[in-house]
């Protein structure tokens, strides 16, 4: 069976969805693996690695989607420039994250050409599949990074120190959804001596958020917000009312607001209004992490970092690919567990009774097998 890994040509995407590490395993598993010249190079594995690893290099993109039985792709299949989903053979399979709520031209490409799409950030939230769970790993990136991108834009410390000159006081940074990523941004930002506040709609995070150095802080909930899966889901009007005042009151005490909310894990609810965000201090930094899902603040302009009345909002895009070596890395090995547990025989073997091939499914034989992005198609436009 022939596994085929393109470079990616989505503008600014510098991963690789296959390191030379995971093509060793694959090719001892009894693969054939593909790799496109240059693949790996952005992300700091050169071809020569990959011929080391057993992997066969291919010069034309064309052909490698064509003969691949599985494709492993980081981004959704191009649709204009290269037609990567047009480049699909009939009954071969994609692996990747597909975003499928977010790219529905893509999952109706994928169907049209009769390919078995698997979905990594819809693997379930379970212990046997948290190997597999791209929309983690690459969570945990980004909250890691967004600390970063707050401590080198706030004009103060970061941590409590004395100096010859006295002592400063730690920054106060306020941390809003405890997710992966929210959880990873709290751990980074007390790594670097922040004072730490996160908040979230799920109250059951409480002990993971104070586990990595935060205090919590919330509202009772007169409704429950758990949407299952690890996901939460829209408020009540009542309870968004509460949850605005308490935002409201913590935004003004902060140095560095930092939002990562979704819902489902795919939207951006927007729970910082502009008025949060005049209250702020001049000089401080508001890091929304969530703009690849439209962003939690009503200024955030995804892709851009813009100033309001002296607070500097900042909406970084699609921040894993700015770490392309260690994203490629862990991207690369939740692929390889996916492929790893589905091999019987020196190949891949489809099971749709099996749960984490059921909740990843997309399409399958020119049908979208995924209720959520079968309904979300139904009420597009073509």
């Amino acid at each position: 069976m022939r596994i085929g890994v393109p470079r990616e040509v989505q503008p600014g995407e510098a991963r690789v969805a296959l390191v030379p590490e995971s093509c060793k395993k694959l090719v001892q598993l009894g693969y054939e693996v593909a790799v496109e010249a240059g693949a790996g190079i952005a992300a700091g594995f050169p071809d020569a690695a990959y011929r080391d690893s057993g992997a066969v290099p291919v010069a034309d993109a064309a052909s490698l989607f064509g003969s691949a039985d599985l494709l492993l792709k980081v981004t959704p299949p191009a649709l204009t420039g290269p037609d990567e989903a047009g480049w699909l053979r009939p009954g071969s399979i994609y692996l990747g994250s597909l975003m499928p709520l977010r790219n529905l031209a893509a999952v109706r490409a994928l169907a049209a050409r009769k390919v078995t799409a698997f979905s990594t950030d819809a693997i379930p939230r379970t212990t046997r599949a948290q190997s597999m769970d791209t929309l983690s790993s690459m969570a945990s990136i980004a909250g890691y990074k967004g600390v970063l991108l707050a401590a080198s834009q706030l004009n103060r410390y970061f941590p409590m120190l004395t100096t010859a000159a006295g002592m400063v006081f730690p920054a106060k940074v306020f941390v809003v959804g405890a997710a992966v990523a929210g959880l990873q941004a709290i751990a980074t930002a007390r790594r670097l001596g922040a004072n730490v506040l996160a908040t979230d709609v799920r109250p059951e995070v409480k002990e993971q958020i104070e586990s990595v150095g935060a205090k919590y802080v919330g509202i009772e909930l007169k409704e429950s917000a758990v949407a299952g899966g690890g996901y939460a889901k829209e408020l009540s009007q009542e309870d968004r009312d509460r949850q605005r005042q308490l935002l409201a009151d913590q935004c003004a005490q902060s140095d560095v607001v930092i939002t990562t909310a979704l819902i489902g894990g795919v939207f951006a609810p927007k729970l910082l209004t502009a008025a949060m965000v005049q209250s702020m201090k001049p000089g401080s930094i508001v890091v929304d992490l969530a703009a690849d899902g439209g962003g939690n603040c009503e200024l955030s302009r995804p892709g851009e970092t813009v100033s309001v009345n002296g607070v500097t909002i900042m909406a970084p895009l699609n921040l894993p690919a700015s770490m392309p070596n260690h994203a490629s890395l862990l991207f690369s090995r939740n692929l390889t567990a996916f492929i790893q547990a589905f091999t019987k025989d020196k190949a891949f073997q489809l099971d749709f009774n099996d749960d984490i091939q059921q909740g990843a499914l997309i399409t399958h034989e020119g049908e979208v097998r995924n209720a959520r992005t079968r309904e979300a198609l139904e009420k597009a436009p073509v």
